[in-house]
């Protein structure tokens, strides 16, 4: 086989895997062309998931008020809160339990990238009496990132 026609046919290959790689790394919008990955340019994911996390907690606790993580947070994540914030406070009511704010140590986030626009992690929230682990997604919206789901275990 000629050189030339090795070439041409190297070239063809590529240009077929080209766009499936694109599209399979999230490299590529099918309106807009190829784009540059969304996580950079973003801050640093860590502060804000150590402060989501000790919010989160201090939210359920009752000492910190839901609306001050409204604008971290996408709507489904909001309600999903007021409805643990509704329920820790009726418990709270049942049981004759008071407010206090909780002593807290937050440790190191623990970070994954399923997608280039996207981060999942795990953070430890260590209280007196028990440790919890606060589930964080964080996706890229309008130039910084914002919770797309958060939970605690």
């Amino acid at each position: 086989m000629s050189h030339a026609l090795h070439e041409h046919r190297e070239h063809a290959r590529e240009a077929v895997r080209r766009p499936r790689l694109e599209a399979a790394s999230g490299l590529r919008d099918n309106y807009f062309g190829t784009r540059v990955p969304s996580r950079f340019g973003l801050p640093d994911p860590s502060t804000l998931l150590l402060n989501l996390a000790r919010c989160v907690v201090e939210v359920l606790a009752g000492v910190r008020g839901l609306d001050q993580l409204s604008r971290w947070v996408t709507d489904d994540v909001y309600r999903h809160l007021l409805k643990r914030v509704v329920l820790a406070s009726r418990a709270r009511q049942v049981t004759g339990g008071t407010v206090r704010r909780p002593q807290l140590t937050v440790g190191e986030p623990r970070i994954t990238y399923p997608r280039e626009d996207a981060i999942e992690a795990v953070v430890v929230v260590h209280q007196r009496s028990r440790s919890r682990a606060v589930a964080i997604r964080l996706e890229s919206f309008e130039g910084r990132w914002r919770a797309s789901a958060i939970n605690v275990l």
